[in-house]
C-alpha cells in the first residue's frame, strides 16, 4: 500500500478538525439569546448597588436625527422605545403591604456626559443613588426615589419613566413610550428601585434603540460601509490572483494553492460581514446564521494565514520538501489557535450587543494573545534559520524574495505593536465609551493590516512562468539540517604519502568545484 506523505495529509486532518469544532460549537451559541439594538429582558434580576437595586438595560451610541425637542419619533428618526416592559414581584413581598401602599420602579435614561447628575450625597458624605432621609429633609428629592438633577447640556434630560405597584399587586407595567434622541451621544438605560420590599423583582419586555440610518449601534454603523469596501478590495485582489493562477496553472506550487484558499476565505468573510451588518441594520436583530459563519470563515482565514506564514518561514517547499516531525506540532498549534479565536469571536459577536465591554471577553483575549505571541516568535526564529540556509547555499533569487518577505513581516509586527499600545491607551482612557464614534477604527485597522500583508505575499509568490524556480528541488545534496552542521567543519589539508590518496583528494576537489559551479550557474539562471 502506498504511503501518504504526512505533509499532504495534514491539511485534510486540520480541515476535518475545524469542521468538527464548528459543528460542536454551533448549537451552543445558537441556543443563546441573541439581541442587538432590540434589548430583551427575560426574567432578569436586579443587583444591589449602594442603597439601590439596579439592572443595566443597555448602553449604545446614538446619533441625533432632528433638532426639535418636541418632535415625535418617526421611521427615520433616532429613538429609544419601551415595549411591553412589566415587573413581577414574588408573592411574599406583598405580605406586609397595605392596599394604600405604592411602590415604584424607575427607568432612567441619560447621556454619559450627564452621569454626574445621577445620585447625590448629604453634607458631602457617601454618594447614594436613592434619596435618603437626610436629603429629603434638605428638600433635594423625595425619599424612596432615584436622585437626579436636570442636565445643563440637554434640556428635559435625564428621562425618567415610572411603573407603580399599588397595594398587593404582583405586576406593574411601564407605559409604552418612545424617547426621541435630539443630541448625539452615548446613552445609558438603568432600571432602579429603592424599596427593599421589592426584593426578588424580575423584569420582562424589551427596548428598541434606533439610529437615523437604521438599527445598527452607533459604534458599529460605519463598519457596514467599511466591509463593503473591503469586499471590493478582495474582489480586485481575487481577480488579479485568479487570472495569474489560470494563466500559469501548470507552474502552480502547493504554497500558491494555500494563498488561493486564503483569498477565497477572505472574500467570503468580507461578503458575509457586509450582509450581516446590512441585515442587522434593517431588522435590529443579528442574523445568527450569517454572524456565525462570518466569524467562522474569518477565524479559519486567520488560522490558515498564520500557518502559511509559519511553514513558509520554515522553508517548506523552498528549502525542504516536508516539515518532517514538525507537521503534527504545527497542526496541533493551529487547531488550538482556531479554537481559542473561535470562542472569543463568538462571545464577542454572537450575543447581546452593548457598548460596555464584558468580563468574559477580557478573560478570553489572554489565551489568543499568548498564542499570537508564540506564533510570532516561532515565525521569526524559523525565518532566521531559513535565511541562513539560503545564504549558505547562495540561492540568491530565493534569498531575495525571503528578505522582502521578512521586511514585510517586520513592518507588520512594528505596526501591530504600535496599534496595540494605542488600543490599550484608547480603552483605558475611555472608561465610559465617550469616544464611541471612533471605536470602529480599532477592528478596521486589523482587517486592513491583514489584507495589506496578504497583498504583499500575493505579489511575492504570484503564479508566473518562473514559479518553479522558487520551489524545492532535490539536486542530490544532503539534507539541509545535516548540511548546516557539516558546514561548520572546514576541511583542512590531509597529508598523505599515498599517491592514490592524493589522486582521490584531487578528484574530490574537482567534484566539489564542479558542484559549486553548478550551483552558481543555477543562481545565474534564476
Amino acid at each position: 500500500m502506498a504511503r501518504v506523505d504526512p505533509s499532504i495529509a495534514a491539511p485534510g486532518r486540520l480541515l476535518r478538525l475545524l469542521i468538527y469544532c464548528g459543528i460542536f460549537l454551533l448549537p451552543f451559541f445558537f441556543s443563546s439569546s441573541v439581541d442587538a439594538s432590540v434589548h430583551s429582558y427575560v426574567g432578569d434580576k436586579f443587583a444591589p448597588k449602594g442603597n439601590a437595586f439596579v439592572l443595566h438595560g443597555g448602553s449604545e451610541g446614538l446619533y441625533a436625527s432632528f433638532p426639535d425637542p418636541n418632535a415625535t419619533a418617526g421611521p427615520g428618526d433616532a429613538f429609544i422605545r419601551f415595549e411591553k416592559i412589566t415587573f413581577r414581584r414574588p408573592e411574599q413581598a406583598t405580605e406586609n403591604s397595605k392596599d394604600t401602599d405604592n411602590v415604584m420602579v424607575q427607568a432612567i435614561v441619560f447621556e454619559v456626559e450627564d452621569r454626574e447628575t445621577i445620585g447625590g450625597s448629604a453634607y458631602g458624605g457617601q454618594r447614594a443613588v436613592c434619596c435618603t432621609a437626610d436629603l429629603a429633609k434638605l428638600g433635594a428629592c423625595t425619599q424612596g426615589t432615584v436622585i437626579y438633577r436636570p442636565s445643563t447640556q440637554n434640556p428635559n434630560w435625564p428621562q425618567v419613566l415610572i411603573a407603580t405597584f399599588s397595594g398587593k399587586d404582583l405586576v406593574a407595567t411601564l407605559p409604552s413610550h418612545s424617547i426621541p434622541i435630539t443630541r448625539t451621544g452615548m446613552y445609558n438605560l438603568y432600571f432602579i428601585y429603592c424599596d427593599p420590599a421589592l426584593s426578588g423583582l424580575a423584569i420582562e419586555g424589551k427596548t428598541v434603540w434606533k439610529n437615523p440610518t437604521g438599527y445598527l449601534p452607533g459604534r458599529m454603523a460605519p463598519l457596514m460601509n467599511f466591509y463593503g469596501l473591503m469586499s471590493l478590495a478582495f474582489v480586485i485582489l481575487g481577480i488579479f490572483w485568479f487570472s495569474q493562477y489560470v494563466r500559469f496553472w501548470k507552474e502552480v506550487l502547493p504554497l500558491q494553492n494555500c494563498i488561493t484558499l486564503v483569498i477565497a476565505l477572505g472574500m467570503l468573510e468580507m461578503a458575509l460581514w457586509y450582509f450581516e451588518y446590512a441585515e442587522f441594520n434593517e431588522t435590529g436583530l443579528r442574523p445568527m446564521g450569517i454572524t456565525f459563519w462570518a466569524v467562522t470563515f474569518g477565524t479559519v482565514k486567520r488560522t490558515v494565514s498564520r500557518l502559511i506564514i509559519l511553514v513558509v518561514a520554515m522553508g517548506y517547499g523552498v528549502v525542504r520538501p516536508t516539515l518532517g516531525g514538525l507537521t503534527s506540532k504545527v497542526i496541533m498549534f493551529g487547531a488550538t489557535f482556531f479554537l481559542a479565536s473561535e470562542i472569543l469571536e463568538l462571545v464577542e459577536n454572537v450575543g447581546a450587543v452593548s457598548d460596555l465591554a464584558g468580563k468574559a471577553r477580557l478573560f478570553l483575549v489572554l489565551p489568543v494573545a499568548l498564542l499570537d505571541a508564540f506564533f510570532i516568535l516561532w515565525i521569526f526564529t524559523s525565518l532566521s534559520k531559513t535565511l541562513d540556509k539560503l545564504q549558505a547555499r547562495r540561492l540568491m533569487a530565493k534569498l531575495d524574495i525571503y528578505r522582502k518577505f521578512t521586511n514585510a513581516l517586520g513592518v507588520a509586527l512594528v505596526l501591530s505593536v504600535c496599534w496595540i499600545c494605542y488600543e490599550l491607551y484608547f480603552k483605558s482612557t475611555d472608561i465610559y465609551n465617550e469616544r464611541w464614534q471612533n471605536a470602529w477604527i480599532i477592528p478596521a485597522f486589523w482587517q486592513v493590516l491583514s489584507f495589506s500583508l496578504l497583498c504583499v505575499i500575493a505579489d511575492l509568490w504570484a503564479p508566473s512562468q518562473n514559479s518553479m524556480r522558487y520551489a524545492y528541488s532535490d539536486d542530490g545534496t544532503e539534507d539541509f539540517d545535516r548540511e548546516d552542521s557539516l558546514s561548520l567543519i572546514k576541511p583542512g589539508p590531509i597529508p598523505s604519502k599515498d599517491t592514490r590518496g592524493s589522486a582521490a583528494s584531487i578528484a574530490v576537489t574537482s567534484n566539489t568545484t564542479t558542484s559549486n559551479n553548478g550551483d552558481m550557474e543555477e543562481d545565474k539562471r534564476e
